[in-house]
């Protein structure tokens, strides 16, 4: 059996080195921003201007400049100084310990073009919250700027396999801070976010076969949701929280079902001999995409929820799976095979079926969309190693996260709230 813990009980595993961000490629039109040092960061146990420029970074949206003299969040800017090495907006701010020991971190962001504040933020966090606040003042900074909610503040979750040890973790977005969620000497595959955050279902081999279970993220409390007879996979959530769709072999081959959150009896959804397998939700819920040979190779179809015939959408290479969808239901992620052996991130959009490599390694798997729709995390196999990528829709912007030591898989992306 596996070894259950709730977050941040990670003394079963060794621990993961630290991630080392790498970005490549640049956007097409990036604003340019002046970050500076926030006052007395150097005091505190995490300094908070790096992680800020790290995560606007991966964004591909900014360029930084040098913004010269230190300021903090109090005052006016030098405008004119600011405008003459070619900064748009301004970030300044400072790092104070309470007496309660919590820290009091402070920004404010300005608009050099116009010369006017664009307002800030003070956040009073203990210790251990202080790359969550700089997390949280990217995301700030990037709505403001941007117009478009950031994920800089959301977490992923993701498997590694190291020493003969299965472990579902539990990260930041940029894959910092990691804590694990539950580790086994079997195999842990498939975990998926509930819509609220609070819950991750997941497939875990530990009583030698295939069960679905959930567990909270905060108590690492846990229940069997499918152990039917023969295989039970692939748990996708329904946008309202309330249904699990999974597929099971409880009727003979591989079909998916929808069953409720807490468990219960399921109710069948696709009718084929063939495989059906790997649903995701529609962001209404009306429907499922899902991926199966009834064609005689592995394609993606759609098809309602509530009866009706399943419609192909991918038609373009014989081996299409693991769909997923954008927030905004426009775009479909998936995993194409090109030639023999190479496996290939790829977007399409759906109202032209237009489509876009993401991607350029050749061992791809488990695309997940961020909650804003804008970047696209993976799992790929690069210089021999297991990593994680996140990239921007058009692969323009790619950015790996890399471990040392363990293998690393099947990332999938939360939502906002935390």
């Amino acid at each position: 059996m596996g070894a259950l813990g709730a977050l941040g009980t990670t003394a079963a595993l060794p621990a993961l080195a630290q991630f080392r961000v790498e970005i490549a490629g640049i956007g097409a039109t990036q604003l340019p921003i002046a970050l500076l040092r926030f006052r007395d960061e150097e005091n505190s146990s995490q300094p908070i201007s790096p992680v800020i420029r790290a995560d606007l970074e991966r964004s591909g949206l900014f360029r930084f400049v040098d913004g010269a003299a230190q300021h903090d969040e109090t005052g006016s800017p030098s405008f004119n100084d600011l405008r003459g090495r070619g900064a748009d907006a301004l970030v300044a701010g400072s790092v104070a310990r309470l007496a309660d020991g919590r820290f009091d971190v402070r920004y404010k962001l300005w608009d050099v073009v116009k010369g006017s504040d664009l307002g800030g933020q003070s956040l009073a966090v203990p210790a251990p919250d202080l790359r969550l606040a700089a997390h949280r003042i990217a995301d700030a900074i990037y709505e403001k700027l941007t117009g478009e909610k950031g994920v800089f503040a959301t977490r992923i979750a993701y498997v590694t396999k190291g020493g003969g040890r299965y472990a579902l973790r539990v990260a930041d977005a940029d894959g910092e801070g990691g804590q694990v969620a539950v580790t086994s000497g079997e195999p842990i595959i498939s975990p998926a976010w509930s819509p609220n955050g609070k819950e991750l279902a997941y497939v875990s081999f530990e009583s030698h076969k295939p069960v679905v279970y959930v567990q909270d993220t905060s108590t690492g409390a846990r229940r069997q949701v499918a152990n039917f007879r023969g295989s039970n996979s692939a748990p996708a959530w329904s946008p309202d929280g309330q249904t699990l769709a999974v597929t099971l072999s409880r009727e003979g081959g591989s079909q998916i079902f929808l069953m409720p959150r807490e468990g219960g009896t399921p109710r069948r959804v696709t009718q084929s001999s063939a495989i059906d397998t790997e649903p995701a939700f529609t962001p209404d819920g009306s429907a499922l995409y899902f991926v199966s040979d009834r064609g005689g190779s592995p394609q993606i179809y759609r098809q309602p929820v509530n009866g009706g015939n399943a419609e192909r959408v991918t038609f373009n290479g014989s081996y299409n799976i693991s769909p997923a969808i954008s927030p905004d239901g426009k775009t479909l992620a998936f995993v194409q095979r090109q030639g023999g052996s190479t496996f290939k991130v790829m977007t399409m959009d759906l109202a032209s079926g237009n489509l876009t490599t993401v991607s350029d390694t050749s061992d791809d798997e488990s695309p997940s969309f961020s909650p804003n729709g804008r970047f696209l995390i993976y799992a790929t196999r690069t210089r021999g190693q297991e990593v994680l990528m996140t990239s921007t829709l058009d692969g323009k912007i790619r950015t790996r996260l890399l471990t040392s030591g363990q293998d690393i898989r099947e990332p999938v992306w939360g939502p906002f709230g935390r």
